[in-house]
């Protein structure tokens, strides 16, 4: 079995986050540390990756996911930036980013315009990124604001407008964690696949999988999956997801 995880709220959680006392930090950044897991699901997390394929699958960059730790030895693969960028032993696939750029090329003039006018948007309070010519991220102090103006905007265009707090994203629609599910099957010809999620980014990839795990807060989605189990609501996601990947009686 092929399981993809995302990681922000369903696999780890900012400090921000009330998980309980009992619990390990998974990233420190700038000499604090802000993600942790819990202790449950760093157990439980070891066993899931001894019986399936964990790949980890974030709209975090390249960057942000290389300073989380999720044991011992990285996963062999990781997915990041929405899925545009494929990971192996810790190294950027160059193909799988090229095909991914290239997927995108009649995106990039409307990727251009709305950096244009996210910039002269005066609730923005961050500098509007491109990363890595796949998408663009900022933060807003009125969120809300910033995503209708910009998809009144572009209307009609290729781009989807997210705000998840504060940030807000430009995203090309091919751009999505379900169609990296299915590039990354074909590519290792996986049987099976599960996900895991709990955020409208996370739902194209739950749709694609085989066995999606979503977060309760998603029940209101109407997600379209071949099987669909919700979870987190009497407990913390991540400990009942890894759990119930365990409890499948065939996980090979």
């Amino acid at each position: 079995m092929v399981f993809h995880s995302d990681l922000d709220n369903t696999l780890i959680y900012s400090y921000k986050h009330e998980i309980g006392l009992h619990k390990i930090c998974v990233e420190i950044y700038q000499n604090r540390e802000i993600s942790y897991m819990t202790e449950v699901s760093a157990a439980l997390l070891k066993q899931v990756r001894e019986k399936t394929l964990f790949v980890p699958t974030t709209t975090r960059t390249e960057e942000q996911y290389q300073r989380i730790c999720l044991g011992k030895q990285p996963p062999e693969y990781a997915l990041t930036c929405n899925g545009g960028i494929l990971l192996v032993q810790g190294e950027r696939d160059l193909d799988w980013y090229l095909q991914s750029r290239e997927m995108l090329t009649d995106c990039q003039t409307e990727l251009y315009d709305a950096g244009k006018l996210l910039k002269t948007d005066k609730n923005v309070n961050f500098e509007v990124r491109n990363i890595e010519k796949l998408f663009l991220f900022t933060k807003s102090v009125r969120p809300e604001q910033t995503v209708c103006r910009l998809q009144n905007y572009l209307k009609g265009s290729q781009l989807e407008i997210f705000s998840n707090g504060m940030k807000v994203y430009a995203v090309p629609g091919k751009l999505n964690k379900g169609e990296a599910v299915r590039r990354f099957r074909q590519k290792v010809q996986a049987g099976i696949v599960a996900a895991a999620g709990d955020s409208r980014f996370d739902i194209s990839m739950l749709e694609e999988a085989d066995l999606a795990l979503a977060d309760h807060g998603l029940m209101g989605e109407r997600i379209q999956g071949r099987h669909v189990v919700y979870l987190g609501e009497k407990g913390i996601f991540s400990d009942e997801m890894l759990k119930y990947i365990l409890s499948i009686d065939d996980i090979s």
